[in-house]
Parts: structure tokens; sequence; C-alpha cells
């Protein structure tokens, strides 16, 4: 299997398979491919199929296996970027939901829950989240670029609502109240931020489509208004 990502902020994933090799995504992301390649539908299990509901996903994945040596492409949803992922049975990784594009290999899609409840109300991640393990690639969407750190045991990263795209399983994710009456009222950052601590790499992003969709409401709104008249 080769890859390659291009599109610049309207990415596509670009796969080449070889005969016998497969490549797993949810149903609807594939664009487009060569004769050579073949899809099958599959579940999955009831369990996982509610998960991948859950989380913002298809309950149903494709499997595309290659027949003969042939090319298939998935194109993001969103503005931003496709990251490739590589994931080992001693490193899972956690994602934002949605995230999933496609993977190559023995990837698990589970779900992964928030275990403390104020992180899951109000760490903007919510409850749900998607955990990717066993020995393969995972290639996920990135809304905006994508901006990577690497946090050391006892250190941390403080993130605003929406921008942690991804961490290592090692991770673990708390809140902090934003210290202050007037940066509360005045500051524009809302009560809480995300705490991210190590050790492990995190992946965050520079356009959350919940931000953008905020700054983009106003004209959409008045455009309508507008229309309407």
């Amino acid at each position: 299997m080769n890859y390659k990502i291009e599109g610049g902020n309207l990415p596509v994933l670009l796969v080449q398979l070889e005969a016998g090799e497969e490549m797993k995504c949810e149903g609807g992301s594939m664009s487009w491919m060569d004769d050579e390649i073949e899809m099958k539908t599959q579940g999955g299990g009831i369990g996982k199929m509610f998960g991948k509901m859950f989380t913002g996903e298809s309950m149903f994945s494709n499997v595309y296996h290659a027949n003969r040596a042939g090319e298939i492409a998935f194109a993001s949803s969103f503005p931003g970027s496709i990251k490739a992922i590589e994931v080992t049975p001693d490193k899972p990784v956690i994602a934002q939901k949605s995230a999933f594009l496609a993977s190559y290999g023995d990837i698990d899609i589970s779900v992964f829950f928030q275990k403390k409840l104020k992180s899951g109300l109000f760490g903007g991640e919510g409850f749900l989240m998607q955990k990717f393990s066993g020995n393969g690639i995972v290639f996920i969407e990135i809304d905006g670029s994508a901006v990577e750190y690497d946090i050391p045991a006892g250190d941390c990263k403080i993130i605003d609502t929406g921008y942690l795209a991804a961490m290592d399983a090692s991770c673990s994710i708390d809140t902090r109240t934003v210290k202050g009456v007037k940066n509360v009222l005045f500051g524009g950052e809302g009560l809480f931020n995300t705490v991210v601590k190590g050790p492990g790499h995190i992946i965050v992003q520079t356009m959350p489509i919940q931000k953008t969709a905020m700054a983009i409401d106003p004209f959409i709104t008045k455009t309508t208004t507008t229309t309407s008249n």
C-alpha cells in the first residue's frame, strides 16, 4: 500500500493498493476508485454499530478489496487536512468524534468514554470520542491545519473548546476553570478550558468546525432574512 495526500485545504487521500490489500472506511467516504477494487459493506456487531452512531459515524463500514492493483480516493468532508497516524498494539489513539476517514491494516474502532463528569460536560469534546487500536494506519480528518506536540509526563497543554483533534491514549483529559470574574465575563474564552496531561503525543487543529459555524452564522442569517424579504 502506498498513499499520498493532495488538494491543499480541500484534501483527498489517494491510496494505491496492491492485489489482495484492503482499505476500510465509514459508509459514504469513498470518492472514486478504479474498477479493480471491490466494495463489501459490514456492520461489525450491534454494540459497535450503536457506538459508531453515538460518535457521529455511519453504523456501517465499507471494506474495499483490491482484486488487482488499483487506486482508491477518500476526500475530506470539511476544509482542512488529512493526517495519517500509525497505530500499534502498545500505542492506541483517541480522536474527536467524526474524525475517522479510512484505515489500513488491523485497526479496531471503538467508543472512548470520558471518565470524569466535569470533563464530559465542560471539556468541549463531550463524553464520547473515538478510540483506534490494533496495528496499522488510521487516516483522520483535521479541521484546518494540524499542529503537533509531545507532552512529557507531569506536564500539560491548555486547549480551548474544540481544538483538540487527537491524542495518544496515554494522555488524560481534565478541565480547568478560568480564574477571575473579569476574565470569565470579558475574556471571550468561556468558563472552562480543556487540560490534556502527558505523557503522550497530541494533535490540535486550527479551525474547529464549531467555531467556523459560529463565525459564518451571522452572514447566513442575514442572507436568509434578506432573501425572505
